[in-house]
């Protein structure tokens, strides 16, 4: 019986999973399309600092959609470990690359298209050879968790990072370097994580009839989720306002998946009983995925695509087999006009020896 409430649970955080994949990847499109309607009718860009964005309604229509992707998000995690709801966010990319492409006209060339697929195989592969969530059935257990001295030193370093990223990185290079911005919303969103995970806890223990709501923890949990949420929609709307839309989906993928997995292996230690085959393949998985995204970034501007690949290739082949040709021709010309040449100088030495005897 326990076991068949344990595949239950599983199958409604993986279909939550997907359907909270299917919802944010479609609130960048909406986002975006609000901000640039907004440019156009020449309001200050949220890159620069604005907030005209909040009387879009399409920018409205685009955090309902990414809201409704959280809830299901948040609820996945009450039912599945984050080993398994946070890669499962690859299908985020992929939604919007697909509706970029139809709504915004971004294309994304061959480069992009190959490392969105690494990346998603990558992903794949870590979450095939990554490690068990322990499972943790209270907040004071919870709370046991969180003071450890490993995830107070990470939380710090994530904090004081964060800040350094916000008020000194990003005046100088969040307009020209994609990665602040992303890398502000994924370092947060480590700890966004953490506090859902407790909050989810915290729901099936009112379910349950604990007295949760005079725990301390819960409200923590809520307040700090807030805090980090609202950093990460604010400088995930500068990172779409200014840079590609299929730039800025896969690489905070990424690098929120990175986050959070590094976040729930200090948190629940999940990494101290892993065999060596899993960490072959959890640090081959991440290699893929960094290799994707140096197809993205590293060639973003070079305009390679499968329709014009056959082309260049067929014109690469005749213009070898044409230099092949004129190659033969002009050896085999030369080589004529040489022994015609050759015939002509016998001849007329030989006419003008008789010239000189006839004479």
């Amino acid at each position: 019986m326990g076991q068949d409430k344990g595949q239950y649970d599983f199958y409604i955080g993986l279909s939550l999973a997907i359907s909270s994949s299917i919802f944010i990847g479609g609130s960048f499109i909406l986002k975006k399309k609000g901000l640039l309607r907004l440019a156009r009718k020449g309001s200050m860009r949220a890159g620069q600092g604005g907030h005209a964005y909040l009387k879009e309604w399409l920018w409205w229509a685009g955090l309902l959609s990414m809201g409704a992707g959280e809830v299901a998000n948040f609820a996945a995690y009450a039912f599945a470990p984050a080993t398994l709801v946070t890669p499962l966010g690859a299908l985020s990319v992929l939604v919007s690359a697909i509706l970029s492409s139809y709504f915004l006209s971004e294309k994304l060339n061959l480069h992009g298209k190959i490392g969105c697929l690494l990346s998603i195989l990558g992903s794949t592969v870590m979450v095939i050879h990554a490690p068990q969530e322990e499972e943790i059935e209270n907040l004071n257990e919870m709370s046991i968790k969180l003071a450890d001295p490993g995830f107070l030193l990470f939380a710090t370093g994530v904090i004081i990072v964060s800040l350094i990223l916000i008020f000194v990185v990003g005046p100088s290079h969040g307009q020209s370097n994609i990665l602040v911005y992303i890398s502000i919303c994924s370092v947060i969103g480590a700890l966004s994580v953490s506090c859902v995970k407790g909050l989810g806890i915290a729901i099936k223990g009112l379910f349950a009839g604990e007295p949760v709501l005079k725990n301390p923890l819960s409200w923590i949990l809520l307040i700090s989720l807030i805090v980090c949420v609202s950093t990460q929609i604010n400088y995930l709307n500068r990172a779409l306002d200014i840079f590609n839309t299929s730039l800025v989906t896969p690489i905070y993928y990424v690098f929120f998946t990175t986050s959070v997995l590094t976040c729930s292996a200090i948190l629940f230690k999940e990494w101290q009983h892993m065999s060596a085959n899993d960490m072959i393949g959890t640090f081959s998985g991440f290699m893929t995925i960094i290799i994707g995204i140096f197809l993205l970034h590293a060639f973003k501007d070079v305009s390679l695509t499968l329709s014009n690949l056959p082309v260049s290739l067929r014109k690469d082949e005749r213009l070898l087999n044409g230099n092949l040709s004129n190659h033969v021709y002009e050896h085999l010309n030369g080589d004529e006009e040489s022994h015609l040449c050759e015939t002509e100088i016998s001849e007329s030495t030989a006419s003008r020896r008789n010239g000189s005897l006839t004479f």
